[in-house]
């Protein structure tokens, strides 16, 4: 059932993995549902805002009835009213292990299997996987037991995805190579991974991109894709566009060709419990917000593949297949050497990426350069465009 614009707004927050509700900015009480205007002062000013997490389980039941498919192959589900901290009474699903109420929970917002945000009660221990509940694991992507497509493996990221995947319990991981027959530094450690099979994935020939979907596509529960052609410089300090071409062919009409190949498999397997496809992520920059003049032509790739990435995850949503846009800041490999700290380290995009599955979220900023940006992109885009032109002058 569509939701109104107002209860989109916790659907936006779930997104990026933050639990917010609405708090009037005149009379201060926190809203649930979210609504339009305030109940108590009937203000329109309400300021979507962090809450703390912590509540109180009021009362609980099961539901072992239902009409809808998704739950009626997942019953019995619990369900429970919560009082938080801040004072709203809401609806929230429980986890196996939170104990019978009276009882204090922690609440977090998740994105359910159609995208949108649901309220979570978990116990107050540590319960950071999801999985650990059949149920409350289709709020996650959890790699673990999991068969995973790595579009580049050459790369210094991709290479710390395999390791990281590899650690994380993924069951099969896939490792794309454009060029197989070529050496590169780490490509020994890659191959030792009992997990690892190397396929040749060139993403700008697009009969061998389908051709590999064809082999493995139905069987892929989770597609990275991180290959991507970056190079530093502008528009007016090269000539002709054959640098650009190769970075829409790879970046953009590469992510188009995975797409083509790999989505319409995975889409089919919805309805395959606990074996269905679960994922699709998408490595990209925060130059992709707002276009970075020293990689202008590399930022405006980048802002192409969002654009279609938006278009795939619309088209995903319906299969309940999560499709997570990573938007890291400069990372510590060949392209930005120049550039000073801070950058990113590749095991620590890797690894991020790793918990965003987990955590079921759908827009990831890794580092501190990406969420200073994005913050400065949500304040004012025009102001950030203007402020990029004078550092890079």
């Amino acid at each position: 059932m569509p939701r109104s614009r107002a209860a989109l707004g916790l659907t936006a927050q779930a997104a990026e993995g933050r639990f917010a509700l609405q708090r009037c900015e005149e009379c201060g009480q926190v809203q649930y549902p979210p609504v339009d205007s305030c109940r108590a002062c009937l203000s329109g000013e309400l300021l979507w805002t962090p809450m703390s997490g912590r509540g109180e389980l009021l009362t609980h039941t099961k539901l072992h009835h239902s009409n809808d498919p998704f739950y009626r192959e997942r019953l019995p589900w619990r369900l429970g009213l919560l009082r938080l901290e801040e004072g709203p009474v809401v609806v929230a699903h429980l986890h196996q292990e939170c104990p019978p109420p009276p009882a204090p929970v922690r609440v977090t917002a998740k994105l359910d299997k159609a995208g949108r945000g649901v309220l979570v009660a978990l116990p107050t221990g540590d319960t950071r996987d999801m999985s650990t509940d059949p149920r409350n694991g289709e709020f996650s992507c959890d790699p673990r037991f999991r068969k995973v497509l790595v579009t580049d493996g050459k790369s210094r990221v991709g290479q710390a995805l395999v390791h990281e995947l590899a650690e994380a319990g993924a069951a099969v991981i896939w490792v794309g190579q454009a060029e197989p027959w070529k050496k590169y530094d780490g490509q020994e450690a890659v191959g030792k991974l009992p997990q690892v099979t190397v396929v040749p994935l060139d993403l700008t020939d697009e009969r061998g991109v389908m051709r590999i979907g064809a082999e493995i596509g139905a069987r892929v529960d989770i597609l990275i894709n991180n290959a991507e052609v970056h190079r530093t410089e502008g528009i007016a300090t090269r000539a002709g566009a054959e640098l650009a071409r190769r970075e829409m062919e790879v970046n953009y009409l590469g992510l188009l060709r995975l797409a083509q190949a790999f989505g319409p498999a995975m889409r089919s397997r919805a309805a395959d419990g606990g074996a269905s496809a679960a994922a699709w992520v998408n490595v990209l920059s925060v130059y992709a917000l707002s276009n970075y003049p020293p990689h202008g032509t590399y930022s405006a790739s980048k802002a192409a593949a969002l654009s279609l990435s938006q278009c795939l995850r619309a088209e995903m949503q319906d299969s309940g297949i999560r499709v997570m846009n990573v938007f890291p800041g400069p990372v510590d490999e060949e392209w930005n050497q120049p550039m000073p700290p801070p950058k990113l380290a590749p095991e620590r995009l890797a690894r991020d990426i790793v918990l965003g599955l987990r955590d079921g979220v759908e827009d990831l900023y890794p580092g501190d350069v990406a969420r200073e940006w994005v913050e400065r992109w949500r304040d004012n885009p025009k102001v950030l465009e203007r402020e990029l032109a004078l550092e890079a002058q």
